[in-house]
C-alpha cells in the first residue's frame, strides 16, 4: 500500500498577510504545495489529505483538486476548526487560537489507515525528503511506533525578516531523536549568533542544530495516541488561551514512555519557505533556479 501525504494548510496567514498555502510562485502560478505534492508523487505516495478550514475551503478545492495533479494521486479534505474538541470539552472563552499542529494532525484520522508523511502547506521541503521519507514509510507497513522524520540544519531555516518558530533536536548515537524542544522568535543577530526568546530574554542556539521543519512519518496507531494526549493537554493547559498542542509534544510523550521510536532520516535537500512576505522574492528565484537545473519543468502540472 502506497503511502499517505497529510498536508497542514489550515493556516491564515497572519504574518504573511494573506493565504500563503495558495499564493503563485512558481512560473505558472504553482504554489508551494504543488512542487510538495509533485514530489510526492514521483517519490510514490498514492494519497495526499488537506487539512483546511470551512472558511476558505470552497476556494481551496477549486485550486488542489485530483484535475489539478492529472489524476496521478487521490485528494481528500479534512478540516480544523477551533470546536473539533473531544467530547465534553468546550472552547475557553476568548480562546481564538488554533489548538495547533497536532490538532490538525489529529483531523485525518477518517480518511488514514496506512503510514502517512505530515508536511506543513508552506514549506518547500526538497525532492529528496520525499524519496527518504516514502522509502521509510513503506518499509515499516504493518508495524507500531516506528516513526521518523527529516532533519534540516537550523542555521539554513532561518529567515532574514523576522524571527521564526523551530523544533530543536537532539537524537542518540544510532540517530533515534531522544528529544525536541519548540523554540520561538529564532533569528540570526548582528553579531551573526542564532538565539531564541524565552520569557523576554534571548538564549543561543547552535546554528549547526539539527531541527524538525514539521516533515513527519508516523503510522495510523498515531492518532489514538494524539487523541488521549489531547485531552491530557486539554485537562491541564485548555484554559491557557495561547496554549497549543504541538507535534514534538506528542513526539517526546511517546518517546519518553517507551511507545515509540523515531529515526531521523538524512536528506540532500534543501528547505526553504515564506515566513514573511518579504520571504517571497527568494523563494521565486530558488525555483526559478531548479527549474534552470532540470529539477522540475516550468509548467508542473502540463
Amino acid at each position: 500500500m502506497k503511502p499517505t501525504l497529510l498536508v497542514l494548510a489550515a493556516g491564515m496567514g497572519s504574518r504573511y498577510g494573506s493565504l500563503k498555502q495558495m499564493d503563485g510562485l512558481g512560473p505558472n502560478n504553482e504554489a508551494i504545495i504543488d512542487y510538495s505534492i509533485y514530489d510526492a508523487i514521483r517519490a510514490g505516495f498514492g494519497k495526499v489529505v488537506f487539512v483546511i478550514r470551512h472558511s476558505f475551503a470552497d476556494d481551496f478545492k477549486a485550486t488542489f483538486n485530483s484535475d489539478r495533479f492529472g489524476g496521478k494521486i487521490i485528494v481528500e479534505y479534512a478540516y480544523q476548526e477551533l470546536d473539533y474538541l473531544p467530547y465534553g470539552y468546550t472552547v475557553p472563552e476568548g480562546r481564538v487560537k488554533p489548538w495547533g499542529t497536532n490538532h490538525a494532525v489529529m483531523m485525518g484520522e477518517s480518511l488514514i489507515n496506512e503510514p502517512f508523511a505530515v508536511i506543513n502547506s508552506d514549506d518547500f521541503y526538497g525532492q529528496d525528503a520525499f524519496k527518504v521519507l516514502a522509502d521509510y514509510l513503506t518499509s515499516i507497513e504493518g508495524t507500531k511506533g516506528n516513526y521518523c522524520m527529516v532533519g534540516y540544519k537550523l542555521e539554513n531555516t532561518l529567515s532574514d525578516f523576522g524571527g521564526v518558530s523551530r523544533g530543536v533536536c537532539q537524537a542518540d548515537a544510532e540517530g533515534n531523536l531522544t528529544n525536541v524542544v519548540e523554540h520561538f522568535d529564532i533569528k540570526r543577530g548582528e553579531d551573526g549568533q542564532v538565539s531564541h526568546l524565552l520569557d523576554g530574554e534571548r538564549f543561543p542556539l547552535d546554528a549547526a542544530s539539527a531541527v524538525s521543519m514539521n516533515i513527519w512519518g508516523f503510522t495510523p496507531e498515531y492518532f489514538q495516541f494524539s487523541a488521549d494526549m489531547f485531552k491530557e493537554f486539554l485537562d491541564e493547559q485548555g484554559s491557557n488561551l495561547k496554549s497549543e498542542f504541538f507535534i514534538p509534544y506528542v513526539v517526546n510523550t511517546m518517546i519518553h514512555n517507551g511507545d515509540a521510536k523515531l529515526k531521523i532520516l538524512k536528506s540532500d535537500a534543501k528547505w526553504f519557505g515564506v515566513t514573511f512576505k518579504e520571504d517571497r522574492p527568494f523563494v521565486v528565484d530558488k525555483i526559478n533556479e531548479l527549474i534552470a537545473e532540470g529539477v522540475y519543468p516550468s509548467n508542473l502540472w502540463k
